[in-house]
């Protein structure tokens, strides 16, 4: 069993592929994803950090290049 792991989405790219990432490792709409992070942001104002952190600490997908 092979491990699964997140990475930014290159298909699904809007700013830095984060959403669309976590949307691929839950197998979600990327929508959902990018509204919860609107809504977090808008809520304290966090998701703006976390979204900066998880754009320099998830790695690119290297089956694409």
């Amino acid at each position: 069993m092979t491990k699964k792991k997140i990475y930014k989405s290159i298909k699904d790219r809007k700013i830095s592929g984060v959403c669309g990432g976590i949307a691929e490792y839950f197998d979600i709409d990327s929508t959902i994803v990018r509204l919860l992070w609107i809504l977090f942001i808008l809520l304290g104002g966090s998701g703006i950090l976390a979204y900066i952190a998880c754009s320099l600490i998830i790695p690119n997908d290297p089956n694409v290049y």
